[in-house]
């Protein structure tokens, strides 16, 4: 039997092309059957691929969900006496350290791993040594009071506590100190018609 390669078709579905021969031999076309099995089969690799990928997303879902900690009664707790801070109104240049305390109420020693300003404004300390079950601990602030507007900043505390993650809140407003007058104002306003 004779076969040739009459015709070529190019097929593309969802992004893959393929290239499919379309083949005569003595009249009848093969191609059909051939054309198909192709398609059969691309089938059922992109079912296999759809399969492979929900079970795979399933399987880290479900091993993420159950390396979750269990909740520990004894854990430690971080209670502030404030979470915001208000600054007030402040004059450029003015004092901007301010604190937090906090209490470990809990049955085991407070560690904090980390305390991360918002933004390069906002410097906090934290205490690196354990802090004991009953024990106060303070998380001093310090605001770089050489920017005049509005204060409106966060500090986010990680600690081994039962709640992780703790954001504290400062607020306030910087402004301009007044300048002194330095001429008299006569002076100023005959200076200013000149």
């Amino acid at each position: 039997m004779f076969f040739k390669t009459v015709a070529k078709v190019n097929i593309s579905l969802r992004g893959e092309a393929l290239d499919f021969g379309i083949i005569f031999a003595n009249s009848s076309v093969l191609s059909k059957a051939l054309l198909f099995t192709k398609f059969e089969s691309l089938i059922k690799a992109r079912k296999m691929r759809r399969l492979i990928t929900t079970l795979a997303v399933a399987f880290f879902g479900f091993t993420a969900m159950a390396q979750e900690k269990a909740e520990n009664p004894n854990a430690p707790t971080i209670d502030f006496e404030k979470e915001v801070v208000d600054y007030g109104t402040i004059e450029k240049g003015a004092d901007g350290k301010r604190e937090f305390i906090f209490t470990n109420n809990g049955k085991e020693p407070l560690i904090i791993t980390n305390a991360r300003g918002s933004c390069g404004c906002t410097v906090p300390s934290w205490p690196r040594e354990p802090i004991a079950p009953g024990e106060s601990g303070v998380i001093k602030v310090k605001y770089d009071t050489q920017r005049v507007g509005p204060i409106n900043k966060s500090v986010t505390v990680n600690t081994n506590a039962s709640t992780p993650v703790k954001v504290l809140r400062i607020k306030g407003k910087v402004v301009k100190p007044e300048q002194v007058k330095t001429t008299p104002e006569k002076e100023r306003t005959s200076l200013m018609a000149k």
